[in-house]
């Protein structure tokens, strides 16, 4: 079975699946190692590992190509892409669609943000208007080649216009022809609950640590019906906090060794990163 159609069954079985991000081909292996099912490639991470900058618009479409091509290579999960805005008009959701598709990915995630958009856990975020919206979720929906290719069309209505006009932008997503909704950024465990019963087409709920939302387990998200549960950015603030303990040890104590506990040791880095098969390459063609 192709990782488009592994990715749309997990969906429409609707059990919660976690889908953590990835933000490079490292962090995607890692998450496959870990026996999750699928990944999510976060603009967010991307940004702020690539740029060392903020969510704020500064990702462009090359850059998450580039991501999607080399995550592609180096896992079998299904990929679930983060395109922003689509980088542009509809018509620039239609390349940014083609651009990915040939890329890897098995999901494509758009948003109605204006643009410059930025992370939908910030404040200040506007939304363009619902028709503009619709255009480029069908232009998304159009320009896929392959008919298993699944669009995600993203609402960041909520912070803007309410709860309410939220779900009536997603329902006109799903009208449009995106396979999953994401409303962002709803702040009331009610609203969160609430979702699966109002909108008919699978759901992805965004779990940000430290985030706007609710933090819900996600064997809970999966009995109210969700299909996916994200954590975009959990590998990111762990390596982040990971980084910062060994760094400081090794700032004020001189030195860092195996024994800490501090770092993965040097033969499991090796092993995560293949090692052992491109040996085994390299004997074979010598």
């Amino acid at each position: 079975m192709s990782t488009r159609k592994q990715l749309r069954a997990l969906v429409e079985a609707r059990r919660g699946v976690i889908v953590p991000g990835a933000f490079n081909a490292l962090s995607a292996k890692v998450i496959e190692d870990l026996g999750f099912e699928a990944l999510y490639i976060t603009g967010a991470g991307v940004t702020n590992m690539w740029f060392g900058m903020p969510d704020q618009g500064f990702m462009g479409l090359a850059e998450i190509a580039d991501h999607t091509a080399r995550i592609r290579d180096a896992v079998s999960l299904p990929l679930l892409v983060d395109a922003d805005t689509g980088f542009g008009n509809a018509l620039n959701v239609y390349h940014t669609v083609r651009t990915l598709e040939r890329a890897g990915a098995d999901c494509i995630q758009l948003e109605d943000q204006v643009a410059p958009k930025r992370c939908g856990h910030f404040n200040g975020k506007g939304v363009i208007g619902t028709e503009e919206a619709v255009a480029k979720v069908k232009a998304a929906a159009d320009a896929r080649r392959d008919a298993d290719l699944l669009i995600m069309a993203r609402t960041d209505a909520a912070a803007v216009h309410g709860f309410d006009a939220a779900v009536d932008r997603a329902l006109r997503f799903a009208e449009a022809g995106a396979d999953i909704l994401f409303v962002e950024a709803v702040t009331r465990a009610e609203e969160v609950r609430a979702l699966p019963r109002l909108l008919p087409r699978p759901q992805l709920m965004n779990m940000v640590i430290g985030g706007k939302t609710p933090i819900f387990n996600a064997t809970e998200l999966g009995e109210l019906g969700y299909g996916l549960v994200l954590y975009a950015n959990a590998a990111l603030q762990g390596a982040l906090a990971g980084m910062q303990k060994a760094l400081t040890v090794l700032r004020d104590e001189k030195a860092v060794t195996e024994s800490s506990g501090l770092v993965t040791p040097f033969a499991e880095r090796q092993r995560l990163v293949g090692k052992p098969e491109w040996d085994a390459l390299d004997e074979r063609y010598a």
